[in-house]
């Protein structure tokens, strides 16, 4: 069956960019401050280093400079763009949305912008809601972004949690176009599976919000109850995503997870049967950026030439909530 002349529509990857705060904070410097070591931070999560946006910089700046290197990526104008989808916890105010902000700094007057809150999920929620639009035939072009500033959620006492997470941004450009064949050898997003189970709240959480104490609030997080759960909750949906595709963990080219401990990846990628060849992994470089860490890691990725057009690349994460996600795009 001819899928594109029936009108079957898959997401297809046009751009990518990223931005990174110039600030470095190194392990090194977390030593000068807090009861920790460079050791003890890189045994238990593989973290060296993290950026730190500056006070002038709020979710929405990084953002914006993100999109616009996506753009320039795809070789395309803000007025080429229907749809803007930015995930983020770290917004820079309770409302209006960081998608409405984006979309005015890049000029935009078309078109819809809102935000998606599934916490290090998010941009994987962000993708496949996009990917809803885009294969509707309501869309044609989205702008999916992540990006965050989770040094503002941080407590900078509690060493448990502050050495972890990082800030960044970045966005894909998504078209849609006519599916090839309709099958795994299509370009495009082939498939997303998107999970929640709001009873595991006190796991990982902020503490504070506009209708309970009035403030930001901090970053609170029993780490092992975390780590417990994430391996066998992102593995659930990878498998899920090769089930509904007929693939398998041989047909990968990359697996880019959520980038939270190099520990998750490393026991994730095992339990599946992917060889750690095929794994990228930077959160040695970036620490957890939440949303913004898996299209950070793409970006490294096609950046260095790994990830190439064609390739089949897996995305997952796991989040506050608990939400967990994966999407399979064929690049």
């Amino acid at each position: 069956m001819n899928h594109a002349a029936s009108g079957k529509l898959r997401s297809v990857v046009l751009g990518l960019g990223s931005y990174l705060p110039k600030r470095i904070v190194s392990n090194a410097d977390l030593e000068k401050s807090l009861e920790t070591t460079d050791e003890w931070i890189v045994q238990r999560t593989g973290i060296r280093q993290r950026h730190v946006a500056a006070e002038d910089e709020p979710t929405s700046r990084l953002g914006l400079y993100a999109a616009q290197a996506a753009l320039a990526d795809a070789r395309l104008k803000a007025s080429d763009l229907d749809l803007v989808i930015v995930a983020t916890s770290t917004p820079d105010f309770t409302f209006p949305a960081v998608a409405t902000q984006i979309q005015a700094g890049l000029g935009m007057t078309n078109g819809a912008a809102f935000d998606v809150q599934a916490v290090c999920s998010g941009f994987v929620f962000a993708l496949a809601t996009a990917d809803k639009f885009l294969t509707s035939g309501s869309h044609r072009r989205a702008l999916v972004i992540g990006a965050e500033t989770f040094s503002r959620l941080l407590d900078w006492t509690d060493r448990t949690t502050c050495v972890l997470f990082g800030d960044g941004a970045a966005a894909l450009i998504l078209e849609a176009q006519p599916a090839e064949e309709g099958t795994a050898r299509d370009r495009g997003v082939l498939t997303s599976h998107l999970r929640s189970d709001g009873r595991h709240r006190e796991k990982l959480y902020v503490d504070g919000g506009p209708s309970t104490t009035r403030t930001t609030g901090h970053l609170r997080m029993a780490g092992r109850e975390v780590f417990r759960h994430a391996v066998g909750m992102v593995t659930d949906v990878v498998t899920q995503a090769f089930e509904a595709t007929g693939t398998s963990a041989a047909d990968l080219d990359w697996f880019v997870p959520h980038q939270a401990n190099r520990r998750i990846i490393d026991a994730s990628a095992e339990k599946l049967g992917i060889a750690p060849g095929k794994v990228v992994v930077t959160v040695d470089l970036h620490g957890n950026t939440s949303a913004a860490s898996i299209p950070l890691a793409l970006a490294v990725a096609r950046g260095d030439g790994r990830i190439k057009h064609g390739d089949l690349v897996m995305i997952e994460a796991m989040g506050g909530g608990f939400t967990w996600a994966s999407a399979l795009i064929r690049w």
